[in-house]
């Protein structure tokens, strides 16, 4: 009799409360810290993306270790899998050839200036220093690590014991895309997310979609605080469509094994 699912869907809405009571804590918190600051300048400048990652980071941490008792991290997938080095090399250049796509392919679209991530970028361009070391801490480490290790370590794993690798994989995807809560920040988080999935599934193991996850973060924070964000259309269209044929040929390289997606 395969598992019964509901479980991770309860434990999915879990984490969603917790998200929203951790963010509600640091939001009080921000305003005790920062009693002067505006409130556009406080939540949607640097401090208040800052707070949210480590809210929302922390939620999907106590989450997980509350539900996974006694903590087994090769039920988390959280051991080293299939992967050599090669494959990791693959995997991490297709994270941000696909992260730097959609990021190209948004702003040729015209959506650049709108939604979450807008805000984002906003609030890490020009930030140095220790601004730019927390951001890096808390959007690249600690956020990448977290998702991953709730997303893929728990989500998909709980559902690929009960279902084939391709609904266990959308699922977490959606699920995943739907916390981003903002439809294009969204639908930019499930395109990730269904690579980190077939990832997962293609190395038996979560922690090569964790690596890539914490590096492309941490690399988006670092060339957005000291580059700024590329607006002009040919520079764009020049790196989605180089972008597009990189991520290509790493799903092609990841592919050429004949090892089954199902462990």
């Amino acid at each position: 009799m395969a598992p019964r699912v509901w479980p991770v869907f309860f434990v999915y809405v879990l984490a969603f409360v917790a998200i929203v009571t951790f963010t509600i804590v640091a939001a009080v918190g921000l305003r005790v810290l920062y009693p002067d600051l505006a409130e556009s300048e406080l939540f949607n400048g640097l401090p208040g993306l800052l707070a949210g990652g480590v809210a929302s980071s922390l939620a999907l941490s106590v989450t997980v270790l509350s539900v996974s008792r006694p903590l087994d991290l090769g039920r988390l997938r959280l051991r080293p899998g299939r992967e050599t080095g090669r494959d990791l090399v693959a995997i991490v250049l297709g994270t941000l050839a696909l992260g730097q796509a959609l990021d190209s392919l948004t702003l040729l679209a015209g959506l650049g200036q709108r939604g979450s991530m807008a805000v984002i970028r906003r609030a890490l361009e020009g930030a140095g220093g220790p601004d730019l070391f927390a951001a890096v801490l808390v959007i690249g480490i600690m956020a990448g690590a977290a998702e991953e290790i709730f997303f893929r370590g728990y989500m998909q794993t709980r559902l690929r014991e009960a279902w084939p690798p391709g609904p266990a994989i959308v699922t977490a995807a959606l699920a995943f895309g739907l916390l981003h809560l903002e439809w294009l920040h969204a639908l930019l988080a499930l395109m990730l997310g269904l690579w980190f999935g077939f990832v997962t599934e293609r190395m038996g193991s979560a922690l090569p979609s964790l690596a890539a996850h914490v590096i492309n973060n941490s690399m988006f924070a670092v060339l957005t605080a000291t580059l700024g964000t590329i607006t002009a259309f040919g520079p764009n269209l020049g790196l989605a469509v180089g972008s597009a044929a990189v991520f290509a040929v790493c799903v092609a390289f990841l592919g050429r094994r004949r090892v089954p997606i199902a462990s």
